[in-house]
Parts: structure tokens; sequence; C-alpha cells
């Protein structure tokens, strides 16, 4: 059966994503995305009102799938709760060691961003921050720790923490090291300890 092609929209959103990481939303125009999508600028502006929307689509299209991964990789290690939460802060390091890697789509289009609290992808990256934490204080909370959404909190600030120190010194071993902490942390609110 032959791949289903991608609408107009998913071309131009695809485009966007690869350059828009790869160089920052800023340093990339929307002559360049519509020259990398294969199109004109006026079918770029037929599909989306401004740059910004399509900054937006582009953080939208990263939601899920980083989600999804997330549990993916959380699902897929043996062990015990604290050994699948540490499994994250490995699988990203692991991620970070590639050439092209260059941190948090959310983080750093939210950096480009800080002068416009009100931009919609700055809201979109925080609501993938909270499902995120949501997610893990589900996950905390099952297992029957007491302070499973503070826990799950206290993950987001190692996770992003991480990512900001392997981006400036350019060492996936300190997300590593934020996953041992991570452990730590989940294995010290187990009921029971």
């Amino acid at each position: 059966m032959a791949k289903a092609q991608k609408s107009t929209r998913e071309t131009i959103v695809a485009a966007a994503a690869k350059l828009f990481y790869a160089e920052g939303i800023r340093a990339v125009s929307v002559d360049a995305v519509a020259e990398a999508a294969g199109m004109t600028k006026r079918t770029l502006y037929y599909h989306f009102e401004s740059k910004d929307d399509l900054i937006a689509a582009y953080l939208e299209g990263r939601d899920q799938p980083n989600l999804a991964l997330f549990r993916k990789w959380f699902e897929a290690t043996d062990g015990d709760l604290a050994a699948k939460v540490e499994a994250i802060f490995v699988n990203l390091a692991r991620v970070a060691r590639h050439p092209s890697w260059k941190g948090c789509g959310f983080l750093r289009t939210t950096a480009e961003l800080a002068n416009m609290p009100g931009h919609p992808a700055i809201r979109i990256g925080a609501a993938h921050k909270k499902k995120f934490e949501a997610w893990l204080a589900q996950v905390f909370a099952e297992a029957g720790i007491d302070e499973a959404g503070e826990l799950a909190r206290q993950m987001l600030l190692l996770l992003d923490g991480s990512f900001a120190v392997v981006l400036l010194h350019r060492d996936a071993s300190y997300m590593e090291s934020a996953g041992k902490a991570a452990a730590m942390l989940v294995r010290a609110a187990m009921p029971g300890r």
C-alpha cells in the first residue's frame, strides 16, 4: 500500500520544524520555509496567517511525539520506578550525543520569544511541560507516593536543567547525572522508606 501523501500544511510544518530546530525560529525566514517546502510564500500564507502561527504549529507537532517517546522509554525499561524514570534521562543523553542535537525545541523557542510572554508558542511549550509533569505525577501517585505532584515537578526541573547544561557544555553526561539524581529522589519518596 502506498504511503499517504502529506497535506500541504503538513509539508510546510515539516519544513519549518527542520529549519526552526536546526537554526532557531528568529534566524529562519518565511521565505526559507516556503523554499524548503517547495512552494510559494503565498501558499504558505494561505495555510498560516503569520509566522507566529507557523511557530505554534511547529511546537504542536512536537508535543505528542515527544511525550510518547518519554513514555516508550519509561515502559521499555526493566526495573523499579526509579530505574524507569532514570531511563528517560539516559535515553535523552544518548540522543543529545548526536551531532544534530540542539536541545529542547520548547525551551529554545521560549528563550527566543522571552520578550513575548503571550505568544501562542510559549503557551504550547508551557502546556507540553505541564503534560509531562502531570503524567509523572499520575505515575507517582499510582505507585503510592504521597507528594506525587511535588516529585513530578522536581523531575521536570532536573530534566529542563539538564537540557540547559548539556546545551551549554555539549556534554551529555550531565543528563545522566540528572537521571541519577532523579532516581535517588524517586527511591527516597517510595512508600515504606
